[in-house]
């Protein structure tokens, strides 16, 4: 492999990334920045001109998802595509995919036939609603997902009606759920020495990511309603105005308020009735927004923070994205990573949000042109008719 490693952790693994859009690409992006060898399947310019599904193959979004990777070109709508996937495929440790359940299966490519090719190959598939029950073969679109896993109708503000997240957030935890699960069977195949199939979809890692309040509906009966910025259970938790922006300011527990009350310069709060309680405050939030929102506007956001956590009480500034990563502790973290790309040169992408001390991550090398690699892993692979191949619309 011509490439360099990104990472040493995962430097044994080679990944068969079948998947398009976001989900899949996010779960072999895990892979790839650990290391692995992750090897992207795309069908040839003569099959789709684009090269895309999803974002374009410029884009800055395009990029940041498949960096560290190589990129084969593969006719999969011939039967010399996928006899060159099979052989493809004995050699890897994991495939992720995210057809919708029917074209795997129509492609021979489900778990069972891969299992035929390979005992050891573990299959991490995303799909928008599970590979089988009635929504089985719905097309999945994170919008869609974030509607009926209820995310939406608890975003926003009050009455405002339903309200998107505004990242696309089921994308993005099917596609890392799927990692943390093909990982999982990675480690318990060192025990058994067979593979598995995993499955995940865009609703149920939805719906896991609902947390606390999916799970006070599942053990209550409450059904949480939206609450804007204020936090639904912790009060006062939320956005609140200065002379130059907004800061947010967050209260769990009693002690917390009350330093909070102390640092505004209204001690009287702590024993005022209607906020002596978290019950309290929850009933008279709104008193209690507006009384605090009538301090806050007197000074800048500078000033609030720096007073508040001096105090003991959580505060931090509201950012636009430029501010985000002009941030000294974001700086100090290199979240924002270096990077090398084809369409925009040297450059900075999103970088892994953990570090492991021994085995670091990196940006090892730029984004794959379609099919960059085709020929050097047909190699690999002990083929070498390339003409012939291209020939018959293969890759």
């Amino acid at each position: 492999m011509t490439i360099p490693k990104a990472s040493d952790a995962l430097k044994d693994i080679r990944v068969i990334d079948l998947s398009r859009v976001r989900s899949g690409p996010t779960a072999a992006r895990q892979f790839a920045d650990w290391g692995a060898d992750v090897i992207k399947v795309e069908p040839p310019e003569s099959v789709e001109p684009d090269g895309a599904l999803g974002a374009g193959r410029d884009t800055a979004d395009f990029q940041n998802l498949q960096r560290n990777k190589r990129s084969i070109t593969l006719n999969l709508k011939t039967e010399g595509g996928i006899n060159v996937l099979r052989e493809l495929i004995k050699t890897a440790d994991v495939v992720i995919e995210n057809f919708r359940p029917d074209v795997k299966n129509r492609l021979g490519l489900d778990y069972e036939s891969l299992r035929d090719i390979n005992p050891r190959i573990i299959l991490g598939s995303i799909s928008g609603f599970g590979q089988d029950g009635p929504y089985a073969k719905r097309p999945g679109f994170d919008q869609i997902a974030q509607g009926m896993g209820g995310l939406m109708s608890i975003t926003g503000e009050p009455g405002g009606g339903p309200m998107r997240v505004g990242i696309p957030i089921a994308d993005l935890c099917a596609g890392l759920f799927c990692a943390m699960g093909v990982l999982t069977a990675l480690y318990e195949r060192e025990r058994s020495g067979e593979g598995q199939w995993v499955q995940t979809s865009l609703l149920q890692s939805q719906i896991f990511m609902l947390d606390f309040q999916a799970a006070r509906w599942l053990t209550q009966g409450d059904i949480p309603k939206q609450a804007g910025n204020d936090h639904p259970t912790s009060i006062p938790t939320g956005v609140f105005p200065t002379t130059d922006g907004t800061i947010n300011i967050a209260c769990a527990g009693e002690a917390i308020w009350q330093r909070c009350a102390i640092a505004l310069g209204h001690p009287e709060w702590i024993e005022d009735p209607r906020f002596a309680t978290n019950e309290d405050r929850s009933g008279n939030r709104k008193i209690m927004n507006e009384l605090i929102a009538q301090i806050t506007q007197t000074n800048s956001s500078h000033y609030w923070v720096d007073l508040l956590l001096e105090k003991g009480v959580p505060a931090g500034p509201i950012y636009t994205m430029d501010e985000v990563f002009d941030d000294p502790q974001v700086r100090h973290l290199g979240i924002a990573a270096d990077a090398n790309t084809l369409p925009f040169g040297k450059t900075k992408l999103v970088g892994q949000p953990f570090t492991m001390n021994r085995t670091p991550s990196h940006i090892a090398t730029h984004p794959p042109a379609r099919g960059e690699h085709t020929e050097e892993i047909l190699n690999e692979l002990g083929i070498n008719d390339f003409n012939q191949l291209r020939a018959n619309n293969i890759i």
